[in-house]
């Protein structure tokens, strides 16, 4: 599915306004894009007990790729979602009228790397002609920014023998399974995926992809109206719980890190958790703030249009509302 179809969120939008949650309940049903240490303020916040202290309990389930986060928090199934902030782009630009709101930003890169087959310490970008990346879901953060990285080294995005072929048409969450049975040249992975597969000896991290396409607003928290407009108070202590993940994280000892993720990752080798979070600090791949500036957000539509995905710019105030991360910012 490209994009979220205009009949979906007409008709699911309409039933999340009738089932979204009432402010009287603690828990916050938030459905993640997938998991992965990308989003470490987040897990690092439930579990040092952040969200407990401000009275929030997060029932977590994964989506397992955009489009499905963004289609559980139209329908009701979820109250919050954290996924890229295209999709709203989308729906809103479709007019509906019970829209997704950003309410915060997490990332402000792409987190994702990329892989290879073979070592490459020298690896440039602009050698990248005649060769194949499994790229993700077509319209996805992760399709549209690798194709932006691709293309900000001069080369050309098609299916010519001097082209670089993305491959679009394996599912986000099928992308590590296509590479590893010998599709493709190269993948995108995020972290701890790509540490993971790289301990394990199947393949090799040359470049990050977030570093290659400069800052873009990568993964955010969205609610939809409705449930934002009878729970205020409940977003503003959801997002000083995070604010927390990130400050802990941000200033944290080896042992520290471990102690606030291993809970969320209890399969993966604590080097690696250690490592990914190191990464993602030295790329500079998370907001300090949960504000979204209004210069990221048309840096995101330039990279939507560039990708051939953007059929018309929304307005940032109509996808987008900082009161919220504001009034949090401004009580710490």
């Amino acid at each position: 599915m490209k994009k979220i179809a205009i009949f979906l969120v007409l008709i699911l939008g309409s039933m999340s306004f009738i089932f979204a949650g009432c402010g009287s309940s603690n828990v916050i049903r938030l459905n993640e894009v997938t998991h992965s240490i990308f989003y470490a303020p987040f897990y690092a916040a439930i579990n040092l007990g952040y969200f407990e202290e401000e009275g929030i309990e997060i029932e977590l389930t994964n989506g397992g790729g955009s489009d499905q986060s963004m289609t559980a928090l139209l329908s009701g199934s979820a109250d919050m979602a954290l996924l890229g902030p295209e999709t709203a782009v989308y729906v809103v630009g479709q007019g509906a009228k019970n829209t997704p709101v950003i309410f915060g930003q997490l990332t402000k890169r792409d987190g994702s790397l990329l892989v290879g087959r073979t070592d490459e310490p020298d690896f440039d970008w602009a050698n990248l002609a005649g060769k194949e990346i499994i790229g993700g879901r077509k319209g996805g953060s992760p399709a549209m920014s690798l194709q932006y990285a691709v293309e900000l080294a001069g080369n050309t995005v098609g299916t010519g023998v001097n082209d670089c072929n993305i491959n679009l048409d394996v599912a986000f969450n099928l992308v590590v399974g296509a590479f590893e049975a010998g599709q493709g040249d190269y993948c995108t992975m995020f972290e701890p995926t790509a540490s993971e597969f790289v301990a394990s000896g199947r393949g090799y991290i040359v470049a990050s992809v977030g570093e290659a396409s400069g800052e873009i607003p990568f993964t955010c928290f969205m609610a939809m109206q409705s449930y934002i407009d009878k729970n205020e108070e409940k977003v503003e202590k959801f997002l000083k719980a995070v604010i927390k993940g990130y400050n802990y994280l941000a200033e944290a000892t080896d042992e520290q890190i471990i102690t606030a993720l291993k809970k969320s990752f209890t399969t993966t080798e604590d080097s690696i958790i250690v490592s990914s979070v190191r990464n993602y600090l030295e790329y500079d791949a998370w907001n300090s703030s949960p504000i979204m500036e209004p210069e990221a957000f048309i840096r995101l539509q330039d990279v939507m249009e560039n990708a051939g995905e953007l059929e018309k710019r929304v307005n940032f105030n109509d996808v987008v509302n900082n009161s919220y991360a504001q009034n949090v910012i401004n009580s710490l």
